[in-house]
């Protein structure tokens, strides 16, 4: 009696698995249709990496340009996803951009240090987008790259002017990091504008080699002091830490660059606005709408106070019509600037 039994058994558990056969069957072929959805959603989220090789609490140039992604992250939301890689120096920065590159669809480089490997790597990822925010002209760009320009040297130039306007001994500095075409330009401009408006006034240059590096700014600053400079510019990140520890010793000013933050030290008296936070924003929101564009583009003060503009802290009328003056002068050709 026990052999019939194990049968039907038998024929049970073959009747079974052809039901479930069938079902599976039914799942498969109905897969493709619910991946593909599946996949359109994963699309629709946009998957963004940027390289800040410097620190994005450096009051600087890196800060300015986390600043832009975070304003991105809060204008998508959950459609947005970012990957965020700091501190990276610049034999890691192949590394590192190949990370981004295999992982997003745009690649964000903060700083023109980046440019070199960003032109590397970006010939390796041909499906994946780059920008680079402080991007050159100098070198032509593969067909995946864009380079924004922020024109260092026009707001250099203007922030030049307004240092003349608040010296009170007729004497300012520069300090700038890596001693690059961009840097250097600016630096050039900051004095051309100071001498616009007195042309009798002591300017100093100094360049540390390093835009990190606090002890070699504190020397350049403090040396600037010694021979009269009150008033102190600057290209550097974490290296303004120096600079700042130099002007405070001698009760001298600084005007920052990158962000309009009048009013949260007394040591600044004025910011140039650089908009390198603006330039990653709007890498991000290019991406999104679809219209992301390769190759140069400039933005300066033809792309208005977001991207470049000028902020004296404690202003009169007739400094901020002079300073607009210039501004308007640069955009007509009247006043000529050095490139970058």
């Amino acid at each position: 009696m026990s052999q019939p039994t194990q049968k039907s058994k038998g024929g049970s558990h073959r009747r079974l698995l052809s039901r479930m056969l069938v079902l599976t069957g039914v799942v498969a072929l109905s897969a493709p249709a619910f991946l593909s959805e599946v996949a359109h959603a994963a699309d629709e989220t946009m998957r963004v990496g940027v390289l800040i090789p410097g620190s994005k609490t450096d009051k600087g140039w890196m800060e300015s340009g986390y600043d832009g992604v975070v304003a991105a992250e809060k204008e998508f939301g959950p459609k947005l996803k970012t990957q965020i890689i700091e501190n990276i120096n610049y034999a890691d920065m192949e590394q590192a951009l190949t990370n981004l590159a295999s992982k997003n669809q745009l690649v964000i480089g903060v700083g023109g240090q980046t440019q070199a490997a960003v032109l590397k790597i970006a010939k390796r990822f041909p499906n994946v987008k780059f920008s680079i925010v402080g991007g050159s002209k100098g070198e032509s760009m593969p067909p995946n790259v864009a380079g924004y320009d922020v024109k260092q040297a026009e707001i250099a130039f203007v922030a030049g002017a307004a240092a003349a306007m608040l010296t009170k001994t007729n004497a300012v500095s520069y300090t700038g990091g890596m001693e690059i075409p961009s840097i250097v330009n600016a630096g050039k401009e900051f004095g051309n504008g100071a001498r616009y408006i007195n042309p009798k006034i002591k300017y100093f240059e100094s360049y540390t080699g390093d835009f990190d590096n606090v002890a070699k700014a504190r020397e350049a600053t403090a040396a600037a002091i010694a021979q009269g400079a009150d008033v102190h510019y600057h290209i550097l990140n974490l290296g303004l830490r120096g600079l700042e520890q130099a002007a405070k010793e001698k009760n001298t000013h600084v005007i920052g660059s990158y962000t309009d933050r009048c009013g949260t030290d007394p040591l600044y008296v004025a910011y140039s606005i650089t908009g390198v936070g603006f330039q990653a924003q709007y890498a991000i929101e290019q991406l999104e709408k679809g219209t992301w564009q390769p190759g140069y583009k400039p933005f300066g003060l033809a792309m208005g106070p977001k991207a470049s503009g000028i902020a004296v802290c404690q202003s009169t009328p007739a400094m901020d019509a002079k300073l607009k003056q210039i501004e308007q002068d640069i955009l007509s050709g009247k006043i000529k600037v050095s490139e970058g």
